[in-house]
């Protein structure tokens, strides 16, 4: 028998790549799936493909039975995880947030972005930022503590974020980036979530490409956050009419010092040895760039890089799936570490190579 783990939202896109992802891991065991608008069906008849595989039925968000797992996952929606997270901690389970409640350190800011009040910012000063590659401090902290005993609370990256950042942070981190870092990404329509709206409506989505929340979108500070760049990102994101994957382009102009004499080899070695002990990170060839189709139905990330010299600017290209590594599969790995399990358990298949 494995550690006893809830999916809260496991209806949804996110919460149903979880409840694959778990359902396969030799060391999680899932006990519940909950869904307000769903409890009492079963989920193979939601979704067919665990027909014979799982008779699991949804249940109410306030089922008791979350409060008996060892883990739980918060899918959700920003606002719903403030209103589940403490009570769960309290009871001793281990929480994993996939919504944005506590991923801001300063509460000022998220209420600022999200325009409510945070209700447990003291949670804050404790809980870990769930992006491994680069964050992997904070897990092996909260990890400690789970290993004593405790319930930890981890808040996952979001998914521009996580492709921003793991294409930007070693440059960023090696003091090379001056000014304005510039964040073009696309994303498919199951980033946008469940939820139908006019945006990811079939006939609105369907051959079309879309900006949207230009210059205010609420990933902003959180890519700030990562980068340690407050005020210095201008992320401008898209839809595009596929159903997973995401692409981030980052262009950054270098500083004097980086820029004079810069060898693009010497960047491209900077990057490799960064993520060299990452299982899930990697640095193509010179040459190549990422694709989001190589990434796809995997926890994988791939960057790419390139240099226009005539304005000095290091573009870093990253590439994941946004159900994948920029949610389910990502917090998955985070649930690995904290556990103490192989951070790779339940998430070593490759890429569809078609």
């Amino acid at each position: 028998m494995g550690y006893r783990v809830g999916v809260v939202g496991a209806a949804g896109f996110a919460g149903v790549e979880l409840v694959r992802r778990i359902i396969e891991h030799p060391s999680f065991e899932l006990s519940v799936i909950t869904s307000d608008a769903d409890a009492g069906i079963l989920l193979a008849d939601m979704y067919p493909a665990f027909a014979g595989i799982s008779d699991l039925r949804f249940s109410k968000h306030s089922t008791p039975e979350l409060k008996e797992c060892d883990l739980a996952f918060l899918a959700v929606p920003h606002t719903a995880a403030l209103a589940q997270a403490p009570a769960l901690l309290a009871a001793g389970v281990t929480v994993v947030d996939l919504s944005a409640d506590y991923r801001l350190k300063d509460p000022a800011v998220y209420e600022q972005w999200y325009g409510t009040v945070h209700t447990s910012p003291e949670l804050l000063e404790t809980c870990a930022f769930g992006l491994p590659e680069i964050t992997r401090d904070e897990l092996d902290r909260v990890a400690a503590d789970h290993a004593r005993g405790e319930a930890v609370l981890v808040a996952c990256a979001g998914c521009y974020p996580t492709a921003t950042s793991l294409a930007a942070f070693p440059a960023v981190n090696a003091g090379m980036v001056a000014g304005t870092v510039n964040v073009q990404a696309i994303s498919g329509v199951t980033g946008a979530g469940k939820k139908p709206g006019p945006r990811t409506h079939f006939c609105n989505a369907n051959e079309n490409a879309e900006a949207y929340g230009v210059g205010k979108h609420r990933h902003t500070p959180e890519i700030e956050q990562i980068l340690g760049l407050p005020g210095r990102v201008l992320f401008i994101p898209h839809l595009v009419p596929m159903n997973r994957g995401l692409l981030s382009t980052v262009t950054m102009q270098l500083t004097d010092e980086a820029a004079d004499g810069f060898d693009l080899e010497e960047t491209h070695a900077l990057y490799r040895d960064f993520y060299a002990s990452s299982p899930f990170v990697t640095v193509l060839p010179l040459g190549q760039m990422p694709k989001t189709a190589s990434v796809a139905g995997s926890n994988r990330a791939q960057v790419g890089l390139a240099y226009h010299p005539a304005t000095r600017t290091l573009v870093a290209v990253g590439a994941i799936d946004n159900l994948g590594k920029g949610a389910a599969d990502q917090a998955v790995q985070c649930a690995n570490i904290v556990f103490g399990l192989p951070e790779d358990q339940g998430l070593a298949s490759m890429a569809l190579p078609i």
